[in-house]
């Protein structure tokens, strides 16, 4: 059987990938956005965010728009691979 990843299988850490995952390649996502489009609290999506990062799945970046703080999140090379794997073997336990 097809092993889920741990880091992607918790369900607010699947939402974040899979939403990341719409964004393309050379793209990100402020993390307001992010936390309006899966009904988040910010500290929540920031915790789930922090695994994502650890693991290597996610990019973070911190910058300015003005004086304003904003921070921006995308899938990295290794996350989209690990959300691909991660959707195949699914698929494979569900028999698709």
């Amino acid at each position: 059987m097809d092993e889920l990843d741990p880091v992607i299988h918790a369900a607010a850490r699947l939402k974040i990938t899979a939403t990341l995952a719409t964004v393309p390649d050379d793209g990100s996502m402020s993390f307001p956005r992010l936390q309006e489009l899966l009904d988040l609290t910010a500290g929540n999506l920031a915790t789930h965010l922090r695994k994502l990062e650890d693991a290597g799945y996610i990019a973070v970046e911190k910058t300015h728009r003005g004086r304003v703080p904003v921070t921006y999140l995308a899938l990295t090379t290794t996350g989209r691979r690990a959300f691909e794997d991660y959707t195949a073997a699914l698929r494979s336990i569900l028999g698709g």
